[in-house]
């Protein structure tokens, strides 16, 4: 009997799903470069089982416990005693798959959805779940997918803490499950969601679309596979679907490519370019953020000198972060009354951003519009706002609580105060932070809490508030942050302009973040500042060339005193800055390709955008003075060129053949002073 297939075509790779033999679902045949499913599939099996079902050992793409009840269910619904449905039909167009299953028992149908990417090599994928009766739904997860391994899988993910996000994070997985996720109402500081599982030169990766609470799971089966399965974690630990009702969970990125978690890197690279549609082409200005200069100390005078000194060096927008509101002289109050303070303007606050425009910059301003002082005048008028438990006390993280994001009423709050800002003042940049998740999350009279999903409700308003400001101020440049990088993911990603990865800007801690920041997300995103902060982890000293090359590896920023500097650093970087402004769109705009690890001697990133090849090279071994190699520079061998062709450094004006910069590699002589460079090649 021959059994339906079916192949979604990425611009590179092809995913084949079939009925299985077995029973009533899916499940994966092929995955891989084009051309992958023409001969047996590699995840075909022996059917033989002892101890466990069918449903149990195959590759399948989503199963309910019922059908699959011992090694990992993606559903589990109803009362306890499972899911039995059977297959209801197909629907395929190009470039997308709906396959239909349905329980008549429970009154549930399930629809499995998938969707490529037009000009990347993503495929999304999705379920949806429609009810005719009422129905609980205790694990409602997006996908499963299963990668063919030969002996342990090579697990990768980004692990970490505030100030340290990002580190990239190795585990063999012979046998046994894996998980990673948040419930802190956001992705979190210790994991990304995000996942890469390898089979060689054989890069699988996956990234849910969600800023709430999250799974993902690698569990490594026996036979040689690892099934991954992902999926947003229910705050109540359930979610009630009415009759007639059909809810639709997050959607799973999925990824493959040929040539390890480089070329899988790359791959994110480009979905994430294409979620910023047009909003790609407009220039990253150069920004001057004041918090580090500053602090809570904000007034007109203090910030006009540093615009003032930052428009010199070639900064192109000027922020003011945190402090600029009433009642914000520290981290106790202020939040949630976003009124300028008149006696830190008293010329009024329009006049100081005219005046700071005057200088020839762009202006931007720090929020926080989730957050609410207890003490502020939001917070008397409207306690019933936050999150809280009857009966319980409320928990201040920083000085502050969470308003209930959830409710239309908070929401409209939020988009007014927005609105007026943006309408009141030339403001061309908010920032958009979060610096505490929520503890007592309960809503007082909204019912019994098991039937409230307050996660998901917090995420919709969130989304609603940033799609409000794509669609009524799409000139104004967001950027999302979370103390740091604690919510980065696609569906911020596609909403925002650029996020924050990490609140620590130390040299060389910020390399590590910023080496595990690109292997998932796209370097037009990546906000980097240029500071004078010690390192935390790595307390190493580097130049001020080093923090600028690392800094420009992304979108650049300055955030140190400015006043403190000395002449000569201030020449410095507005040679820098005038670099960066001659490179950023093949930074931004090309293709990235990293050049070893910081534990390397000698590492960097290339970017390739026509004849142009951009290296930023950073030196993390000593710097005594003596070469790395006795008599010899160290060498950072590139990729991804002709060998055939030459390319000129634009600067020396030395001439390299192709082959050699691929074996042998551009030459760097590190010394103390002379610890980073940027290259450009222009190819002849």
């Amino acid at each position: 009997m021959t059994h339906p297939r079916w192949t979604l075509r990425t611009e590179h790779t092809s995913y084949t799903v079939r009925l299985s033999p077995d029973g009533p679902w899916a499940e994966l045949d092929a995955w891989g470069p084009s051309g992958v499913e023409d001969g047996p599939s590699a995840l075909d099996w022996s059917h033989r089982t002892h101890f466990v079902t069918p449903a149990d050992a195959a590759p399948a793409e989503y199963l309910p416990y019922g059908l699959r009840p011992f090694t990992g269910a993606e559903l589990v619904a109803g009362e306890g005693r499972g899911v039995w449905w059977e297959f209801a039909g197909a629907e395929e167009t190009e470039g997308s798959l709906r396959l239909a299953f349905v329980d008549e028992l429970i009154g549930l149908r399930t629809v499995l959805c998938y969707e490529t990417v037009p000009g990347t090599d993503v495929i999304l994928r999705w379920a949806e779940f429609t009810a005719t009766t009422e129905l609980r739904l205790e694990r409602l997860d997006s996908a499963a997918v299963t990668v063919p391994v030969r002996g342990a899988a090579r697990l990768t993910y980004l692990s970490g803490q505030w100030s340290q996000e990002f580190q990239h994070t190795r585990l063999d997985l012979a046998r046994g499950t894996f998980t990673i996720g948040s419930t802190q109402g956001a992705p979190g500081h210790a994991y990304a969601p995000w996942l890469a599982v390898q089979d060689g030169d054989a890069a699988y990766g996956v990234a849910l679309e969600w800023p709430g609470n999250w799974h993902i799971t690698a569990e490594a089966e026996p036979g040689g596979a690892v099934r991954v399965r992902a999926g947003r974690v229910p705050h109540e630990g359930a979610v009630h679907l009415a009759a007639g009702e059909t809810l639709a969970t997050p959607r799973l990125a999925c990824a493959f490519s040929p040539d390890g978690l480089d070329g899988l890197s790359r791959v994110w690279h480009r979905y994430e370019r294409r979620l910023a549609g047009d909003r790609l082409h407009r220039p990253r200005k150069v920004l001057y953020n004041s918090w580090e200069a500053t602090g809570f100390d904000v007034e007109a005078a203090g910030q006009l000198e540093l615009a003032k000194t930052a428009a010199d060096i070639g900064a192109e927008l000027f922020v003011v972060d945190d402090g600029w509101f009433t009642g914000r002289a520290d981290d106790t109050g202020g939040l949630g009354d976003w009124y300028p303070d008149p006696a830190a303007f008293p010329q009024g606050f329009g006049r100081f951003v005219e005046e700071v425009r005057a200088l020839g910059l762009d202006f931007g301003l720090w929020v926080e519009p989730e957050a609410v002082s207890p003490g502020s005048r939001l917070h008397a008028e409207h306690p019933e706002w936050v999150y809280r438990i009857d009966g319980r006390p409320a928990r201040l993280v920083r000085n502050q609580l969470l308003l209930d994001l959830g409710r239309t009423d908070v929401q409209d709050f939020v988009i007014g105060t927005l609105d007026q800002l943006l309408g009141d003042y030339g403001i061309g940049y908010l920032k958009w932070d979060m610096n505490r998740p929520p503890t007592e999350r309960g809503r007082p009279g909204a019912g019994p809490a098991e039937r409230t999903d307050l996660d998901a409700e917090h995420v919709v308003g969130y989304l609603r508030v940033l799609d409000h400001l794509r669609a009524h101020h799409p000139d104004v440049t967001v950027e999302g942050c979370a103390g740091g990088g604690g919510r980065v993911e696609h569906a911020t990603l596609a909403r925002t302009d650029v996020v924050w990865p990490s609140d620590n800007t130390a040299p060389m801690d910020r390399l590590r973040i910023q080496h595990g920041f690109l292997h998932a997300h796209a370097p037009h995103v990546m906000s980097s500042w240029v500071t004078d902060a010690p390192g935390i982890f790595d307390p190493r000293p580097r130049s001020l060339a080093f923090r600028f090359v690392n800094a420009m590896c992304g979108v650049l920023g300055i955030g140190a005193d400015l006043r403190a500097w000395t002449p000569e650093q201030r020449a410095e970087a507005a040679r820098w800055i005038a670099r960066y402004k001659e490179v950023r769109d093949v930074v931004h705009h090309g293709e990235a390709r990293l050049l070893g690890t910081p534990d390397d001697p000698t590492c960097g990133v290339q970017y390739d955008a026509g004849d142009r090849t951009v290296v930023a090279a950073l030196s993390t071994g000593r710097l005594d003075g003596a070469p790395l190699m006795p008599g010899r520079p160290d060498r950072l061998r590139l990729r991804g060129l002709d060998p055939a062709a030459r390319y000129r450094d634009t600067a020396t004006g030395t001439s390299y053949g192709g082959a050699h910069l691929l074996h042998h590699g551009l030459p760097f002589a590190w010394r103390a002073e002379h610890d980073a460079d940027l290259v450009v090649l222009r190819r002849l």
